[in-house]
């Protein structure tokens, strides 16, 4: 007599509440996104990172505590982009005007894609 194997699902496949699987989009590389400090900006950032590392050779604790202060400086203006992008929509609103499906579905797009880019950090 053979035992058949038992069939078993992989902790990481989604289900929805039926236990049914969930089909998910595939995980984006870092390279599928444009990065979230662009052009100018960016390069400030890199810059300063790279003295930074340069600093710890002879000041450790000077230079953990400049990263913390970049890493800081640099979540503040992440959280100043997406309050911009959600401010063009709260204006428009505020104002009466009717933001359409399309203008809505560009404003998910852009939201998504900003989402995406954090989970690959």
């Amino acid at each position: 007599m053979s035992v058949q194997p038992e069939e078993r699902k992989s902790v990481d496949e989604p289900e929805d509440r039926r236990g049914a699987p969930v089909t998910t989009a595939p995980t984006p590389s870092p390279g599928d996104f444009a990065p979230l400090f662009a052009g100018q900006e960016g390069n400030r950032f890199r810059g300063r990172w790279e003295s930074i590392q340069v600093g710890f050779v002879d000041e450790p604790r000077r230079a953990v505590e400049e990263a913390e202060h970049l890493v800081g400086e640099m979540m503040k203006r992440l959280q100043e982009t997406l309050a911009e992008e959600r401010s063009g929509f709260e204006r428009r609103w505020q104002r009466g005007e009717d933001v359409s499906t399309e203008d809505l579905r560009q404003g998910l797009r852009r939201y998504r894609a900003f989402f995406d880019r954090l989970l690959t950090v």
